[in-house]
């Protein structure tokens, strides 16, 4: 093993006493670095990345770099004495060469596997160069993660490297080494796949989201607390965020007061200044929100309310008078009716908003300083395909995805978020309720996210910039909104379900605005992964079509056989699972359903996918609306997008479902449901034609008066599932 000259230790020993200074770099993995040489492969996101690894290695690291950095005139003195190694196009095999060499003489050798910084936060393309290294050198090859980076002033967060103020100083670092991988083993997809695992390691050792989300929302609002942070849109009425904590605050008393041995109280109120008031009140009480889904039928809001323990819940007198059939609690709290008496209340602590101290405004309000993995929310699946699963969120959970999404997104000052989901829908009641709260984002809320017509004109009144949607509601828009009501949007993103590329460039073509995917599910709190606008002049892709886009910061995956649950290649294809400080903390009262999903820390998300080498994730469908026939997996979502392109049906309404029931020759048979006359007769060869194997195409047609799917847009399983099945007696 080579010793450093003695300039080079002057060098380390001035140079690196002045970087600890700046930064307090803490390490994981340190003994498991190999003894002899090796090649150390890290993510890259600032100028200063080798001075952080310098700082967490004990020992001497030789850089591979671009011979036009190491040929600059002031850096070059330094940079060959501590052992750079330069590199071009055109000679990089004598720099792999002189890499081999270093290693086999037992020193640490590093490379930058993305070839240059990231401008995304996020992991970008591995290039094989490493490989060749590694092999002809046979060493081992250590992937390590530089966590905390993003956001410091040589990273581009913002859009701009340097022209920032520094965050803190000290500035913190942690650096995760991960465990050696052979030559042969350390192959693109592998070693992505470790990085992955060590950033979420790091991301999930933050102390932040250690903390509870009230005392978050507290800080959120007290931050611009004379700044308009909600618009209600059914009445136009604008709250300053200094008053929204004041009502909520009032309100928060009175429930710890009257209510002190109720853990969980419901919440039946839509998106709008009701709903925000008794959501965040609950929280500042001390308690949890559960938001019931209104629109459910009432057996699944029974059984919720059950599951949950409910006996109070917060409503409004003109909610309770729409919806006549709800199997109420025993006690209703209506909030048009408590709020007034409390007029003098509401003042005083509006008045505390305003001029007490946040860290004694939280005192007053009881708040732990920990929230960690106690459940901070509790939601309900939409039961789609079957009783409806309480799903606990913690307070972990929430803070990391509002954190994680907060990054993605990316909201500057004037940005105004559509916010017309459902709270009791996961997306609604993260990013449309709890991320504008804590991050400080002003939000337009609505009760009806169908009434697609009233929506766009909202839009265009008060300038909305980042609309969140599902593709049953851009169907909507693509009937009710005219062109010139969306062209403030910079951001339209959807989920819930699959977007049909079809429904994306129709979208396109009438408003002009393109559709980003995102991907995820009410147990990852929600949001996973999604697609992002491109910067103009930036060659880093952030937006592939067809894909969810990339994971958002802090998320690992992988990806294993759907039957056997082993490892597969993230290039392959199979059943995702995540991990992650966004994963749930489990299923209400079910501990066989969470050990059948949950394995240390591990959740199996039911969903098929892949990621290709850029990162971007494919999601091929949910493993439930897969069939197995003759051995073979069989996807219900091509096979009805090939039945719509075959009967050129317009991105409308739902027209098709593909339903698949037991069959006793061949394991699973496939049902058409439709909601128009279809001819299999005629479609076969049609659908032979497209390209479907002929295993894949239907052999029975129901027609339905319409395709059953819930408020949410999704597809209802269950009432597709009794269709189908009654097709057949």
């Amino acid at each position: 093993m080579a010793n450093p000259s003695g300039f080079e230790r002057v060098l380390r020993f001035f140079g690196l006493g002045l970087a600890r200074l700046i930064y307090r770099v803490s390490t994981m993995g340190l003994e498991r670095l190999p003894k002899g040489g090796f090649l150390l492969l890290p993510n890259h996101i600032t100028w200063v990345d080798a001075i952080v690894l310098l700082l967490a290695c004990p020992r001497p690291i030789r850089f591979i770099i671009d011979e036009g950095v190491y040929r600059n005139r002031f850096l070059n003195p330094v940079l060959r004495a501590v052992g750079c190694i330069p590199i071009t196009a055109r000679k990089a095999k004598d720099a792999m060469r002189g890499a081999v060499a270093r290693i086999q003489a037992g020193e640490i050798v590093c490379l930058f596997p993305e070839g240059e910084l990231s401008r995304t936060g996020s992991l970008l393309r591995l290039r094989r160069g490493y490989e060749i290294i590694a092999r002809q050198a046979e060493a081992p090859v250590v992937p390590v993660w530089l966590d905390q980076l993003w956001g410091s002033i040589f990273s581009f967060e913002g859009g701009r490297f340097f022209t920032k103020l520094p965050k803190a100083i000290p500035y913190r670092v942690m650096v995760a080494f991960g465990h050696p991988l052979s030559a042969d083993d350390a192959d693109i997809a592998t070693v992505r796949e470790q990085l992955l695992k060590l950033g979420e390691f790091c991301y999930s050792q933050r102390p932040a989201f250690r903390g509870h989300i009230g005392r978050a929302a507290l800080r959120g609002l007290k931050r611009h607390r004379f700044r308009i942070g909600l618009i209600d849109g059914l009445d136009g009425s604008k709250l300053v965020r200094g008053k929204v904590l004041g009502v909520s605050m009032a309100f928060a008393r009175h429930l710890r007061k009257t209510y002190p041995d109720q853990p969980r109280i419901g919440v039946v109120l839509p998106p709008g200044k009701g709903g925000l008031v008794a959501n965040l009140a609950v929280i500042l009480a001390g308690k949890i929100p559960v938001n019931l889904n209104f629109t459910s039928l009432r057996e699944a809001v029974e059984s919720a309310t059950e599951q949950a323990g409910l006996t109070t819940t917060i409503t409004a007198r003109p909610m309770a008078k729409r919806l006549e059939d709800f199997p109420w609690t025993p006690t209703v709290v209506h909030l048009d009716e408590a709020l007034p008496p409390m007029k003098k209340k509401i003042l005083l602590w509006w008045i505390a908003a305003l001029v007490v101290p946040r860290a004694l405004l939280a005192r007053m309000m009881q708040l732990p300083r920990v929230g960690d993995h106690a459940e901070a929310v509790l939601l309900f699946t939409s039961g789609s395909s079957g009783k409806p699963k309480g799903v606990v969120l913690s307070h972990r959970n929430i803070l990391s995805n509002v954190a994680q999404f907060a990054v993605a997104l990316d909201a500057k000052k004037n940005d105004l978020l559509l916010a017309s989901l459902p709270f009791f829908h996961s997306f609604g009641c993260t990013v449309t309720l709890f991320y504008p709260l804590i991050e400080s984002v002003r939000a337009l809320t609505y009760p009806n996210p169908l009434e697609a017509k009233k929506i766009a004109e909202l839009v265009q009144q008060h300038q909305v910039t980042v609309m969140l949607a599902t593709p049953t509601f851009l169907r909507a828009y693509l009937r009710k909104a005219e062109p010139a009501q969306l062209t403030s949007l910079r951001f339209l993103v959807t989920g819930a379900e699959k977007l049909p590329q079809e429904l994306a460039a129709a979208v396109e073509t009438r408003f002009g605005k393109h559709v980003y995917e995102g991907y995820g599910l009410t147990e990852t709190s929600p949001v996973v992964s999604v697609n992002l606008p491109e910067v103009p002049g930036q060659s880093q892709s952030t937006n592939r079509p067809g894909s969810t886009g990339k994971m958002l910061a802090g998320i690992a995956a992988e990806i294993r056989d759907p039957e056997t649950d082993a490892k597969l290649s993230l290039h392959e294809t199979g059943m995702l699972w995540l991990r992650g400080p966004n994963i749930f903390e489990g299923y209400l009262n079910a501990p066989q359903q969470n050990a059948d999903v949950l394995r240390d820390g591990w959740f199996k998300t039911g969903d098929i996918g892949r990621f290709d080498e850029d990162g971007f994730l494919f999601i091929e469908g949910r493993l439930s609306r897969f069939s197995k026939i003759g051995g073979e997996m069989v996807p219900h979502e091509t096979i009805e997008q090939k039945i719509m392109n075959a009967l050129n049906i317009e991105q409308g309404e739902r027209a098709v479902a593909i339903m698949g029931i037991p069959d006793s020759a061949k394991g699973e048979a496939l049902v058409l449901l439709s909601s128009i006359d279809i001819d299999l007769a005629q479609l076969r060869p049609a659908l032979a034609q497209s390209g479907l194997p002929n295993l894949w195409i239907p052999k029975t047609v129901r027609r339905v008066d319409a395709i059953p799917v819930l408020a949410s847009g999704k597809l209802d399983l269950v009432g597709c599932k009794k269709l189908a099945e009654d097709a057949l007696v």
